[in-house]
């Protein structure tokens, strides 16, 4: 095994142990391509929705807020071109009768027991459900295979409900569904996953999508590096021309450098105006902006940064993750951590140090939200346990505490102890976040 798949196993093993990630349906043997998110794992995956929403939305004057439903009517998808083109080319083994996507393999022969593959089909990864009560009048629908649609058939809506004016985009974050003929790699292939998304509406002019294009570009990229994963395991790679949607003017992917490749988490897409005007053409309905400014009408390019949830959620951990000695780190942005902070009492035997440090807990709680309790074992197992979850901080109140008002404060990173006072120390943490 090799340090790479060593570091992956590691992962995986931390995660279930620790609370991040478990098997989807476990007890009853799991199913393939689904996970859940354990009591750290969902705090960790809403500190990265919320770090996105607010670089994206809230530090905008040009970005407002979407949540469209999950299913929607099945014309949709029919305009986006899902239902006809959303298909991966699929082979069997003729011997032990796997299935692969034939465009992942290197040769005729199954990987699995050299035997022989069928030829190629096409198959459609729209999951499908059904809508209604009775049996015999049930209509076919699909769970979203993607959360953009959904803002694109709302872009009237949102034009006439504010005052936005173009350039402007509408944001979203949520789950959508794919029949994944090869999920794998953990979290990284599923068939339920997380997208966050930007939809951003532009003057369908060359430079003005060039310009937004690459502004994008560097703001996804920055964000990433802002959050802490490390510059030389991040990378731009373009589309070639075969590779882009026919629609799609210019594409790239961010990369992350995983013990299983480089591999994309974030799309940035030049789609220009397929969208709108596919779904004008579709529904009847007038999806062109008129343009007070220039007395112009037109349908706008819409410039795309999609972003996988679960993939970020991965490549956090992989990035984060340490072994200093004995102890293993997750080295995770503070803004990121599941426990912003964890108190400890030195003993729990002693009513004095118990209560106090129990009433400092709930004041920072009330305020960081996210603070962990511990009293279990000896102080340096405490610290271990809180250094391999990714907690920043650690506050032990003592014997000093009672005489001085003090507590002891050590970093995650650097393992150094401080003493703070205990009245300050909830600005003192706040300070530290910011």
């Amino acid at each position: 095994m090799n340090a790479l798949s060593d570091l992956m196993n590691r992962i995986v093993s931390l995660c279930k142990r620790r609370g991040f990630v478990f098997p989807g349906s476990e007890i009853y043997g799991g199913f393939g391509g689904f996970y859940d998110y354990g009591p750290l794992g969902v705090e960790l995956k809403n500190n990265i929705k919320l770090q996105w929403w607010k670089r994206m939305v809230y530090e905008r004057e040009d970005v407002v807020g979407l949540d469209a439903a999950i299913i929607m009517n099945p014309k949709v998808w029919e305009a986006s071109g899902h239902v006809e083109a959303f298909t991966d080319p699929l082979a069997e083994c003729f011997a032990c009768h796997h299935r692969f996507r034939s465009d992942h393999l290197q040769s005729d022969s199954c990987p699995d027991c050299g035997g022989k593959l069928s030829e190629a089909r096409k198959f459609n990864i729209l999951v499908e459900t059904s809508v209604g009560v009775l049996e015999d009048q049930k209509k076919k629908a699909y769970l979203r295979g993607e959360i953009t649609q959904g803002v694109h058939v709302n872009f009237r809506n949102v034009l006439d409900s504010t005052p936005l004016k173009i350039p402007f985009g509408i944001a979203q974050i949520g789950k959508a569904f794919r029949n994944e003929i090869t999920p794998g790699n953990f979290i990284f292939r599923q068939r339920e996953f997380e997208q966050m998304e930007l939809q951003f509406y532009v003057k369908p002019e060359a430079e003005e999508g060039k310009k937004w294009f690459e502004y994008f570009k560097g703001l996804r990229m920055q964000w990433y590096r802002d959050l802490g994963i490390r510059k030389e395991n991040l990378r731009f790679r373009d589309h070639r021309m075969d590779e882009r949607a026919h629609y799609a003017q210019a594409a790239t992917d961010i990369e992350y450098n995983s013990p299983f490749g480089w591999s994309e988490f974030e799309g940035i897409h030049h789609r220009g105006a397929w969208d709108l005007g596919r779904h004008g053409q579709y529904s009847g309905q007038d999806l062109s902006y008129f343009d007070n400014e220039s007395k112009e009408r037109y349908v706008p390019w819409v410039i795309e940064t999609s972003g996988g949830v679960d993939r970020a959620f991965l490549f956090f951990l992989l990035d984060a993750y340490s072994e200093d000695g004995k102890r293993v780190v997750l080295r995770l942005n503070p803004k990121l951590a599941p426990y912003k902070a964890a108190v400890f009492p030195l003993v729990a035997n002693k009513p004095d140090i118990y209560n106090t440090a129990h009433e400092i807990y709930h004041q920072l709680k009330r305020k960081l939200n996210t603070v962990a309790w511990d009293d279990r074992g000896n102080i340096g197992k405490r610290y271990y346990s809180q250094d391999e979850i990714g907690t920043p901080w650690c506050v032990t109140v003592d014997y000093q505490t009672l005489d001085d008002g003090t507590v002891t404060v050590r970093d995650r990173d650097t393992a150094v102890q401080e003493r703070v006072k205990a009245n300050e120390l909830e600005g003192y943490l706040v300070q530290k976040l910011s």
